[in-house]
């Protein structure tokens, strides 16, 4: 299974809040395994287990064992993540619960279905589940999100979201902060975790930022996701190591088998659960690169051919033209390669 992943940013944020309160920040990053440049950038990625060795020493080294819950209290989502920025350039509560869920991975992975939240409309009003298959294993993820989902909106004048809060985990002895965050009633030992909202404020609108700002903010989040999930798949693994190494034309299935640590075999059953192979990854690669390179015009036919593997020009144009239907003269002559990137 993937190793799951943090956004750099949240590890950053907590960090900052643990320094805050007092924590040796030498301390907290031996403790953790984070380096400085690790959190340099808030879009890269920090192990999971590495994420939680922080929560931990953070609230060890605070003295604050409800740390998390203040975390999700103080911590402003759009300060760490660009789904945060999505939330202000939402158009109502509802459309920011749903890019919570379309990119939520992005500020953190997590084991359970691909959408973390389930709406529920039940007799008792609707309720938001946390989907989390193991939550109890790190309980300071669901105190860290209900409290950024149930203080995060008072910033656009939702002033009490929540009527009812229940969580699977055993009530802890700071149990007073939470309905004092959290504004509600909160019930432990819970078979599900999940809030009851107030349907009223779901339609309360939001935008802070003009739409065309959300256009950009999702363009910019559908790549970043794109590449978070191209990093998990064996294909996109493939593919990352095929990249600096086409040109040599040494690009074989056994050196990429045991660049990922491999047999051949697996690596062939692995690309066919995928629902692809080993040659239409890299065929398919060249392809794309071949498109680039041509239709930016700053390099030759013959040193497109080098740089994508092949070491004849006329096997590329071969290759190229059962790609396209036509020559890459032609094609890098008429300047249309880069828009047929797909």
């Amino acid at each position: 299974m993937p190793e799951l992943t943090v956004a750099a940013g949240l590890a950053c944020g907590l960090m900052e809040l643990a320094v805050s309160k007092g924590a040796s920040r030498t301390m907290l990053a031996e403790r953790a395994g984070i380096a400085g440049e690790d959190i340099d950038d808030q879009d890269k990625r920090v192990p999971f287990a590495n994420y939680v060795a922080l929560m931990r020493a953070g609230k060890e080294l605070t003295n604050d064992p409800a740390l998390a819950l203040h975390f999700g209290e103080t911590n402003d989502l759009s300060q760490i993540s660009i789904v945060g920025l999505l939330g202000f350039a939402s158009a109502t509560m509802a459309d920011a619960l749903m890019q919570l869920n379309r990119y939520g991975r992005l500020v953190i992975e997590f084991d359970g279905p691909r959408d973390r939240f389930r709406v529920s409309r039940r007799s008792t009003g609707l309720w938001i589940v946390d989907t989390r298959e193991n939550p109890n294993d790190f309980p300071e993820l669901t105190e860290s999100t209900f409290a950024r989902m149930i203080c995060g909106p008072r910033q656009f004048g939702v002033t009490q979201l929540a009527k009812v809060v229940h969580v699977t985990h055993a009530a802890p002895a700071y149990r007073a902060e939470y309905e004092r965050i959290l504004g509600a009633p909160v019930v432990f030992d819970s078979g599900e975790n999940a809030i009851l909202v107030d349907d009223a404020w779901m339609n309360h609108r939001i935008a802070l930022q003009p739409r065309y700002v959300f256009g950009i903010l999702s363009e910019h989040a559908d790549a970043l996701l794109k590449s978070l999930e191209n990093s998990k798949s064996v294909r996109g693994r493939v593919e990352s190591l095929l990249m600096p190494i086409l040109h040599t034309g040494d690009a074989s299935m056994d050196m990429i088998a045991g660049r990922l640590g491999l047999s051949r075999q697996t690596l062939l059953r692995r690309l066919k659960a995928e629902g692809t192979t080993f040659e239409k990854v890299l065929d398919e690669l060249r392809r794309q690169l071949a498109l680039g390179y041509l239709g930016g015009k700053k390099v030759s036919v013959n040193e497109t051919a080098y740089l994508v593997g092949f070491s004849e020009p006329a096997a590329f144009s071969r290759a190229f033209k059962r790609w396209t239907g036509t020559s890459p003269r032609r094609m890098r002559d008429s300047g249309v390669g880069r828009a047929s990137i797909a």
